[in-house]
């Protein structure tokens, strides 16, 4: 059964929900869709069939798991040489980046990162932007519900991140049976990005937000009931739906804000290329014990939410990690302790530190790394 909703993005979830993808463009009047995706989405088998459902669109799958500027121009050009009027974004968080940056310098002129949020001053995206039609392939980033897009430079992999209510995809198509092929690791590192979603988002200091506070609850309950088991059932449809609606439950979550621990897997991808939900579930149980005792009544409430033996919710995260295969810290990742220096440089600049529920400096950044490689 598919379930239709809007928040503010119409979303369309359940099994064979990509079949509305060509009802949606018609009804948009969209008759030009440059197809969006990465390498491995595009080796997928679906993949082809839903570059049909869109009328045989181009497709562009030039890029990896970390996006940067550079494939955001080579689909900029795809999109201009198609004369595309939209963008179908399929796959997890990469595809759905570059399809919104692309979209920013489809309707701007100018360098992408003069849009940035750290750029001083920012320019304003300006709209109307093409429409971004979004399947995800993964349970993790929830970006299809997002306004934000994270791109790192080619030179420095220093991530920066545009803003803009525009970036929202105008339709969502989360279908369960895009997932059942995704491999166990990805599975779970997404998994675990959606996971230190609802967690950072529950827990962050920022203005308050008691509507993100009950869907960072109910995202993590589901995270809970459905994580292992799409690791260990990857055909099972309900899991993988269930994750699916966690992602988007975390990511409408931290609109209100993130943590220190976005901070170190922002700086893990950076330096390491790690894969961002991976780092995410490294860091996440050194970050909780960092920052427990500036909110303990709130972890009481996280270890509620999943019904965590003996209310311990940090070691709820260490049991659940260990069950789906998320190392218990940096060594095998190919860290290396010489790395962890820049590592705290760049976690303590990123946008998300100020909003962690208890202040913390580069020092502090330095020790938390140091442990992970322990």
């Amino acid at each position: 059964m598919i379930h239709a909703y809007s928040f503010p993005t119409e979303i369309r979830v359940g099994a064979g929900a990509r079949k509305l993808l060509p009802e949606k463009l018609k009804s948009l009047g969209l008759a030009r869709p440059l197809l969006v995706t990465d390498r491995g989405v595009a080796a997928q088998p679906f993949l082809e069939e839903v570059a049909q459902l869109a009328g045989g669109i181009p497709v562009f799958s030039d890029m990896g798991g970390n996006p940067c500027e550079s494939h955001v121009r080579g689909a900029l050009a795809a999109y201009r040489a198609a004369n595309a009027d939209s963008i179908v974004a399929v796959g997890g968080g990469a595809p759905m980046d570059v399809a919104k940056a692309v979209a920013v310098l489809a309707r701007n002129d100018g360098a992408l990162f003069d849009f940035a949020i750290d750029a001083n001053p920012p320019r304003i995206i300006e709209g109307p932007l093409p429409p971004i039609l979004a399947l995800p392939t993964t349970a993790g980033t929830g970006s299809e519900v997002g306004r934000s897009t994270v791109i790192s430079e080619d030179d420095t992999h220093r991530k920066r991140i545009l803003f803009s209510p525009g970036l929202l995809p105008r339709a969502v198509f989360a279908d369960p049976e895009l997932l059942v092929g995704l491999p166990r690791p990805l599975t779970a590192a997404t998994g675990m990005d959606a996971l230190t979603h609802c967690v950072e988002a529950f827990l962050t200091v920022a203005e308050k937000n008691p509507l993100c506070d009950g869907i960072a609850l109910e995202g993590l309950r589901l995270c809970a009931k459905y994580l292992a088991r799409s690791c260990d059932a990857p055909e099972d449809l309900e899991a993988r739906e269930g994750m699916l609606d966690a992602a988007l439950m975390g990511a409408v979550a931290f609109q209100k804000g993130l943590g220190a621990n976005h901070s170190c897997a922002h700086a893990l991808s950076t330096v390491a290329d790690l894969h961002h939900g991976l780092a995410n579930g490294v860091m996440l149980p050194f970050v909780l014990r960092f920052n427990y005792d500036a909110r303990p009544d709130a972890f009481a409430r996280l270890a509620a939410a999943v019904d965590a033996p003996g209310g311990d919710f940090i070691a709820w995260v260490e049991a659940l990690r260990a069950k789906i295969g998320i190392p218990a810290g940096l060594a095998t990742l190919g860290v290396s302790s010489d790395q962890t220096a820049r590592l705290a440089r760049i976690a303590a600049a990123d946008v998300c530190t100020p909003l962690n529920p208890k202040p913390i400096a580069e020092a502090d950044f330095k020790r938390l790394f140091d442990e992970a490689l322990a």
